[in-house]
């Protein structure tokens, strides 16, 4: 017995003996811009986020926005086996989303999600870990009854026993932040061959802001519409209405990056393939969920439905009548295929890896009212080419082989997910004053040496600011403000860094780091949001088709309130007198702020009505500045939150949480520390 048909024997037999039940579990990326729930049954995707959306991300992007981009997902395994269609299917069309025994969640957890980390510093750093974030899991549809308890799988007759490995991987790099790349190690445990084998991905992927919308049940998922990218082998979707229309502005994609079976590469864009594999396609496919009318947009009830499904794309080309009815907004489903794989043998194993893919809608200046076009689309194409490019590796020519000066990393194999690095990030502390914030940071990244080239390619720092108010607008839009960049090549600005270098290293008295470089910005306005980035990047590399390459927003991302510091001055209002449906309010009655400032570091404030009456109690001090408001959990970063020490947020909401009246309001302010009190006065005007 060779070692490979002793391993999927033992996995059978574990599979099928009756295994004590392992415990659902859920894990979510978070370590870059994208945020994507894993369970240890085969789902994607977390279905209840809408209703709690504090509670875990489904597959959410900006990673600290509430747009999510998904419901759910899962693998689909189809092959014919004697004669006769098998499909096993991880996710399916289900108002709920997973329940354990319910029909089409076929897979059960063969172990728990463990983690690990490419990254030194994290405390799941491991040298077996390919990305920054790896989650590892096992799971089988062998089983008919769920293990341990007497719950039977419905239709769930004639599974494929496969025993299926999944790595999910997510890189912190600017330019592969914004996926996640899933990579199947599925294993035939049965002793019967799976002839025409398919694999793919199902997904309801639907974009929406889950902190915005008001919107519930269907009218939650009838508002996206979707596309397919025939090059890069994707589906995209999209939102065309709905309440949170101006809140989210994002595309959301479903990517087949191939399948690896017996040393070939599996996929249309391998051209070296030889005869006998040149049938392999990659399938889109749509339904509206739940539709049973019949059509092409009825979703399959049965095995072979769904393998019919699995091995037939449909025509969702530009031109196509069936692409035009995708741009309207519907609840639709959408599943991406490969194959056929022409034969797996009992114990034979392999590879399927597919990409989740988030990205901005840009602007387009030519169709301005467009919901999706070309231009729009424009940085979604580079975020899938990133996607495929990470999962290439060394095979940059896409054959499946290592050909001449491939071998990067010089082991003489062929190797996928060899990224290049930009610079360390550097280390990052932030001050504010009235109308004012100071950035500080240290030298780390200009000691970084590229994996690939092995050189210090370090080439300068960017920074990147919000503009007042754009946090309304949406996700707010970082704008670079400031570069500073090695002089004497061709490369940015020349400008060098002695405006910007400290003449002395700096330290801080509650901080360990040096700081070797400080810049400041006026003119800011007390107590708007300004969201601040900053980013080292490095010269890239021509010769390996490497471009310069930038360190991570989401590293030093800082969501940034300027203001006084409480040390001097009499308390105060602002805006004083506060006009209702202010600039920087939300557009609802519970998304309103005002400051109070130039508090001292612990104080009571108390809001009166003329007649005394107390309209609500606030407790400031270093912990609190108000940040527990609507406000803040709607438009506010959920990390790196810096906000001026001597201000405090109230949403003009009383203590019992009613609304309070337009007209004038006295205050008191009393210091936890002398046990002084100061007093003023506010108005509010319709």
């Amino acid at each position: 017995m060779t070692i490979r048909t002793f391993f999927a024997a033992w996995l059978f037999l574990s599979a099928a003996a009756g295994l004590a039940q392992v415990s659902f579990q859920r894990v979510y990326h978070d370590v870059g811009n994208i945020g994507l729930a894993v369970t240890n049954v085969g789902t994607l995707g977390k279905p209840d986020v809408r209703l709690r959306p504090d509670d875990g991300v489904s597959m959410r992007y900006p990673i600290n926005s509430g747009i999510e981009h998904l419901f759910e997902g899962g693998l689909w395994i189809g092959a014919r086996v004697g004669g006769q269609v098998r499909v096993s299917t991880a996710a399916v069309d289900a108002a709920g989303g997973y329940n354990t025994g319910a029909a089409g969640f076929e897979f059960t957890a063969l172990s728990s999600i463990q983690e690990r980390s490419s990254l030194p510093a994290s405390p799941f750093f491991s040298s077996l870990a390919v990305s920054h974030q790896d989650f590892t899991v096992r799971f089988t549809d062998s089983n008919q009854v769920i293990p341990g308890t007497s719950i039977k799988i419905p239709d769930h007759d004639l599974p494929l026993k496969a025993v299926v490995e999944l790595r999910s991987m997510a890189w912190k790099f600017s330019f592969a932040e914004y996926f996640v790349i899933l990579q199947y190690t599925i294993t035939n445990t049965s002793s019967e061959v799976w002839d025409s084998v398919y694999v793919g991905l199902y997904t309801d992927l639907v974009v929406r802001n889950v902190l915005v919308t008001r919107d519930g049940g269907t009218a939650f998922f009838n508002k996206g519409g979707a596309g397919w990218i025939d090059s890069l082998s994707t589906i995209y979707v999209y939102q065309v209405t709905g309440d949170d229309l101006d809140f989210t502005q994002t595309y959301g994609a479903s990517q087949a990056l191939g399948v690896e079976w017996r040393g070939h590469f599996l996929h249309p864009m391998n051209s070296s393939l030889p005869d006998s594999l040149q049938a392999v396609q990659v399938n889109p496919n749509f339904w509206t969920f739940r539709n049973s009318s019949g059509g092409d947009f009825s979703f399959p009830a049965t095995d072979v439905e769904k393998y019919y499904r699995l091995s037939h794309g449909m025509d969702v080309s530009d031109s196509s009548p069936l692409a035009a009815i995708l741009q309207q907004p519907g609840n639709r489903i959408q599943l991406v295929s490969v194959g056929p794989i022409p034969r797996v043998e009992p114990g034979e194993t392999f590879t399927y890896t597919h990409a989740l893919v988030c990205a901005p809608q840009l602007p387009d200046p030519d169709n301005p009212g467009a919901a999706d076009s070309k231009a729009r689309r424009k940085q979604l194409i580079e975020h899938l080419r990133w996607a495929q490019r990470s999962f290439l590796g060394e095979d940059r020519n896409a054959n499946g082989q290592l050909d001449e000066q491939e071998d990067l990393n010089h082991n003489d194999r062929l190797d996928h997910f060899i990224l290049p690095e930009p610079p360390a990030a550097p280390h990052v502390r932030v001050e504010t004053g009235p109308g004012t914030i100071d950035i500080y940071w240290d030298d780390a990244s200009l000691h970084s040496i590229d994996p690939i080239s092995l050189k210090k390619d370090f080439e300068g720092f960017r920074l990147y600011r919000s503009n007042a108010g754009e946090d309304l607008e949406g996700t707010p839009q970082l704008h670079l403000i400031a570069q500073w960049d090695k002089p004497g090549n061709t490369i940015g600005y020349n400008n060098g860094f002695e405006s910007i270098q400290l003449d002395t290293p700096l330290t801080f008295p509650d901080d360990t780091h040096t700081y070797h470089f400080h810049y400041r910005i006026t003119g800011m306005l007390d107590g708007w949001q300004y969201v601040m980035a900053l980013t080292a990047f490095d010269e890239g590399d021509p010769a390996l088709e490497v471009p310069s390459l930038e360190s991570s927003f989401k590293d030093n991302s800082f969501s940034v309130f300027p203001g006084p510091s409480g040390a001097n001055g009499a308390v105060g209002v602002f805006p004083n007198p506060y006009v209702l449906k202010a600039r920087w309010d939300g557009p609802t009655s519970r998304l309103r702020k005002i400051y109070f400032y130039n508090l001292p570091p612990a104080c009571t404030i108390t809001v009166y009505t003329l007649d005394g009456e107390v309209v609500t109690r606030l407790e400031h001090h270093a912990a609190s500045h108000g940040e527990d408001i609507q406000w803040f959990r709607n438009f506010a970063a959920r990390e790196n939150l810096v906000i001026a020490g001597g201000i405090h947020a109230w949403d003009l909401l009383s203590q019992h949480g009613q609304m309070i009246s337009s007209g004038l309001y006295l205050f008191s302010v009393t210091d936890h520390a002398s046990g002084h009190t100061q007093t003023g006065k506010f108005a509010i005007v319709k």
